[in-house]
C-alpha cells in the first residue's frame, strides 16, 4: 500500500524537483477514485460553494458544511494528504476563535493541514495556528474570499507595486511557518519569480508551469461543468456531455418500455408462483368509478 503523505513528503518533493498534483474533492466517491490514481493532496476547498451548491461566490459556505465535506474526503483518502479550507471570515476572527475553527477541521474533519487565503496580515495567526500543531498552507494572488474587495476574479500581480506585495506576504508567511502556497491567477513569470525564491512548495492555479505543483477544481477537470470554461482550466474528461447523453438515454428507454430488460428482472422461483398463484392471479371486480368519480 502506497505511504500516506505528509507535508514533510511535499517539501522533499519540491527538493527532489518533483512535482505535486493536487485536486479539489468534495465527497467520498470522488476522493476514493482520486486517491486511487495517485494524486498527491486533496484539497477540500470552500469553491464546493461555487461548483457544488451553486452560489456566485465562496463567501456563503460555512464551517459546518467545511467539516462535514472534509469528514467524508478525509474517510475516502488512504494516500493524499487532505487540506480543508478555513472558509470566509474565520482567519479574521480573533486568534483563539480561528484557532478554534482549524481545530475542528482537524478534529472533526479529519483533514491533515489547513489553508487559508491573505498574507502578511494572517501571519501572526498562521503562527499561533503551526504551534498549536496544525499545519497550514497559504493562499496569495486572487484570494477568492476577496473577490468582492478585488472587484472580481481577476488576474493579480501585474504592477511593480503588487508584485512587490506579493513576495512580501509570502515570505511573511514562511517567517510564519506555512508548509507551502498556493499561487491563484497571476502572471506566469511572477509565479515563477516566487516559486525561486521560497524554500517550500508553491502550487499553481492560473499560474503558469513554473511553480512546484498545481492544482485544479475537480468539476472543471473532469468537465463536470458547462458554460464559461477558466483559460487556466484543461478539461481531461467531458462528463457533462456524458451525463447528459446517459440520461437521454435512460428517459427514451424508460418511455418505449426497454428498461427495465431481462438482466434488470427478478423473477419469482417456480415454486414460488405456483405458491402465490392464487394471489397473484386474481382480479379485483369494481361495480362502478372510484369514489368520488364523474360519470358521464
Amino acid at each position: 500500500m502506497p505511504r500516506k503523505m505528509t507535508v514533510q513528503t511535499l517539501w522533499k518533493m519540491k527538493q527532489a524537483g518533483q512535482r505535486i498534483a493536487m485536486l479539489t474533492a468534495y465527497d467520498y466517491p470522488t476522493a476514493r477514485l482520486l486517491d486511487e490514481a495517485g494524486v498527491h493532496a486533496l484539497l477540500v476547498g470552500d469553491s464546493l460553494g461555487m461548483v457544488f451548491q451553486g452560489h456566485e461566490t465562496t463567501v456563503k459556505v460555512t464551517l459546518e458544511q467545511m467539516i462535514y465535506h472534509t469528514e467524508m474526503v478525509s474517510r475516502a483518502a488512504q494516500q493524499a494528504l487532505v487540506i480543508a479550507d478555513l472558509p470566509f471570515l474565520c482567519a479574521s476572527l480573533p486568534e483563539g476563535e480561528a484557532l478554534r475553527c482549524a481545530g475542528r477541521l482537524m478534529q472533526e474533519g479529519g483533514a491533515g493541514a489547513v489553508k487559508l487565503e491573505g498574507g502578511r496580515a494572517f501571519a501572526s495567526l498562521v503562527r499561533r495556528l503551526v504551534q498549536a500543531g496544525i499545519p497550514v498552507m497559504g493562499h496569495l494572488g486572487l484570494t477568492p474570499q476577496s473577490v468582492h474587495a478585488l472587484g472580481g476574479f481577476s488576474v493579480q500581480g501585474r504592477t511593480r507595486a503588487a508584485v512587490e506585495q506579493l513576495l512580501d506576504d509570502a515570505r511573511a508567511l514562511v517567517e510564519a511557518g506555512v508548509f507551502a502556497i498556493v499561487l491563484e491567477l497571476i502572471p506566469a513569470e511572477v509565479a515563477a519569480r516566487v516559486t525561486r525564491e521560497l524554500p517550500i512548495p508553491t502550487i499553481g492555479i492560473g499560474a503558469g508551469p513554473d511553480c512546484d505543483g498545481q492544482v485544479l477544481v475537480f468539476h472543471d477537470f473532469v468537465g463536470y461543468t458547462s458554460g464559461y470554461v477558466p483559460k487556466h482550466n484543461k478539461r481531461y474528461a467531458e462528463l457533462a456531455d456524458a451525463i447528459r447523453r446517459a440520461a437521454a438515454t435512460y428517459i427514451q428507454e424508460v418511455g418505449d418500455g426497454v428498461f427495465p430488460g431481462p438482466e434488470q428482472t427478478v423473477h419469482l422461483k417456480p415454486e414460488e408462483a405456483e405458491a402465490l398463484a392464487p394471489l397473484l392471479n386474481a382480479t379485483h371486480a369494481t361495480d362502478g368509478p372510484p369514489q368520488g368519480g364523474h360519470q358521464a
